[in-house]
Formats: structure tokens, C-alpha cells, sequence
């Protein structure tokens, strides 16, 4: 996202009403489109691949990163917890694939998936599938070995071609909703009236207004990309900070809350492809280059001694973490086994 679209977008910048004269009814006929084609699916004129396990969706209302993955990796692993056996199901944005649908494995590179489903795949363990047509890498991960229980997909609000039973909405609440407005004059995929439609809703960071379940990443150790060694976050100092992610500041930010002020902050586009060379060069204005570990799974094939990443964790209050995990139990109870 270019800095005066998020300018635009999220702070009001002058140059918002200088071009809504062109932005405006570009809006309006996304909107009328998003619309229609959302109708044709509620009305069956276009038909949704209903699985049959429960379809869990977590996505937003907005361009750009809310911090979807992290919620996606804790519903897995909470899912985990209790027996269940979840598989996840992704675009794969970023990444060509040989073919769709495509299963992740060990193997799999960010060029061919996209990064997000390598994180998920590595911190998880889980089976991952990724197609632009979400219900293929559905019937991919169904048609395994594998027993699946409960398929999550990483994004995918909007994708209606994909029956689900929950929604789960995560919300930047530090940016919120911007201007309000629908592509491409304001950041929304679609109203804020969706936001009545969903089952949950997630507030990652800022304050959680009513209804909304608040959440806040929790960083734990640094982890280097090339050895693995663990080391607290504090004991690294002349810290260069990168982040290719929906909201680079929120990392920088967060590098600032556990008591590390990088030397030098390098934001770069969200899904961008690293060149080797020029990491390396930005490495040499500090000691240490660190990393969101979104990024690191891009960068672990050249990575050097100093490289670092900080993995973060999705935590929710307690009860309505709960309140979360029960719903999702109570509907896959009514869709029985999946081997019946």
C-alpha cells in the first residue's frame, strides 16, 4: 500500500478530496458490483461449495493486514487443545503455484504459496492447501489421508463461492475503519454493516469498542533465522527493524513496547519478495536485522548469523476465547462425523 493511499485512506490527507471527484464513483461502482455479486450467491444464481465439515472464516472488512494469521494460527492450536483436527485453507497471495490446488508441505516455498501458508504450515503442523478458488483446496485437504475435522481459511470473507457456518472478522484497532469509505477511496471491501452479519469479532490492539473481543499480540523470545538460538528480545541492541506486512508500524511499535529502539525502521510492501543483496546491505546499518516472522519464512535460504525474527502470539481473554471455541464445537457436533 503506497504512503499517500494510506495517507488517504487512514489520516485524511488533502489529497483524498482533491481526487474523490475520480475516487468517488469508482467507490460506488465497486460497491454496486461487490453488491450484485454477493446477491447472486444469497440467492443461489451463482452456487457456493458447501463442505461437509464446518467452515470456519476469518477475514476483515478492510485492505491490508489486521493480523488474521495470528488468529488463524490460535484457533488452530486451540482447536488442537481439544481434540479436534483442524486444516487450513488459503489464496496463497504472493505465490505461483505449479498447479492449484496445491498441498504445503516441508517443502514448500513462499514463491509457489505465498508466506502466510509456510507460517501457518511450519508453526502448526496442520494440513494446508491454497487456491485462488477456495473450495478446490478444500476438496484437496478432504480428499487426503488426513482426517479433518474443521476447515479455517486465512481470508476469504468475501469469497462467497465458499459456503461457511462462522465468520470471524479481525479488526485493526488501532486504524479501525479508516474514512470509512469503499475501494478505492477508503480501505473497505465492503461496508461497515457487515460488521453486524459476523459471529465475532476480534480487536487486534487499540481499544475494543462493544461487541468486539479484544486481542493483543504477545511477542515471546527472538529466534535467529540461520542457527535457531533463542534469545530474549532485550539482549539485542543496534537493532535494524524490517517488516513486510499490512501495517509495518505495528511491528516497529511493538519492537519499542518489549524496550528495543531500532537504529533504523524499513518498511516494506505486504507479500514483497526479498532480494538477497539488498537485506544485506540493510543489515549493515546495525548490529542485528530484525523481522517479523512473516517475513523470515522469505528469508531463511540466505539468511546470515545476525538475522532475527520475533514470532507473536494471539492472546484473548479467557471467556470469550472460550465462547469462540464452543461455537465452533457445538456446530461441528451437528454435522456429525466427518467419516459418517
Amino acid at each position: 500500500m503506497s504512503n499517500l493511499i494510506e495517507k488517504i485512506w487512514f489520516q485524511r490527507h488533502p489529497a483524498g478530496v482533491a481526487l474523490s471527484p475520480l475516487l468517488w464513483p469508482l467507490s460506488k461502482i465497486f460497491a454496486a458490483v461487490s453488491r450484485h455479486r454477493r446477491q447472486q450467491y444469497q440467492t443461489g444464481v451463482k452456487a457456493s461449495y458447501r463442505a461437509p465439515v464446518p467452515v470456519v472464516v476469518v477475514g476483515n472488512i478492510t485492505a491490508g493486514g489486521n493480523g488474521k494469521t495470528p488468529v488463524v494460527v490460535w484457533l488452530v492450536e486451540q482447536l488442537l487443545a481439544q481434540g479436534i483436527k483442524p486444516g487450513v485453507v488459503s489464496r496463497g497471495y504472493g505465490g505461483k503455484a505449479p498447479h492449484y490446488p496445491y498441498r504445503v508441505d516441508d517443502t514448500s516455498t513462499t514463491d509457489h504459496v505465498g508466506d502466510e501458508p509456510v507460517l501457518i504450515h511450519r508453526r502448526t503442523g496442520v494440513p494446508v492447501a491454497v487456491s485462488p478458488v477456495r473450495a478446490e483446496a478444500v476438496k484437496l485437504l478432504l480428499d487426503s489421508s488426513d482426517q479433518i475435522d474443521v476447515i479455517i481459511t486465512d481470508d476469504g470473507l468475501q469469497h462467497y463461492a465458499l459456503a461457511r457456518d462462522i465468520e470471524i472478522i479481525v479488526i485493526d484497532g488501532q486504524r479501525r475503519f479508516g474514512n470509512q469509505a469503499l475501494i478505492p477511496m477508503g480501505p473497505l471491501r465492503e461496508s461497515c454493516e457487515r460488521l453486524q452479519e459476523v459471529d465475532f469479532r476480534i480487536c487486534n490492539g487499540g481499544e475494543a469498542h462493544e461487541g468486539e473481543i479484544p486481542m493483543r499480540l504477545v511477542p515471546s523470545e527472538m529466534i535467529n533465522l540461520k542457527t535457531g538460538e533463542r534469545r530474549a528480545v532485550q539482549q539485542l541492541t543496534d537493532v535494524v527493524a524490517m517488516a513486510g506486512i499490512g501495517h509495518p508500524p505495528r511491528f516497529f511499535d511493538t519492537l519499542r513496547e518489549q524496550g528495543i529502539e531500532p537504529v533504523y525502521c524499513q518498511p516494506f510492501a505486504d507479500h514483497q519478495a526479498f532480494e538477497p543483496q539488498t537485506l544485506k546491505m540493510l543489515a549493515q546499518k546495525g548490529q542485528h536485522l530484525v523481522m517479523t516472522e512473516k517475513d523470515a519464512v522469505k528469508c531463511h535460504a540466505f539468511a546470515e548469523s545476525n538475522w532475527w525474527y520475533l514470532p507473536v502470539d494471539a492472546e484473548l481473554p479467557a471467556t470469550q476465547a472460550q465462547d469462540i471455541i464452543r461455537q465452533i464445537i457445538k456446530v461441528k457436533e451437528q454435522y456429525g462425523s466427518p467419516s459418517a
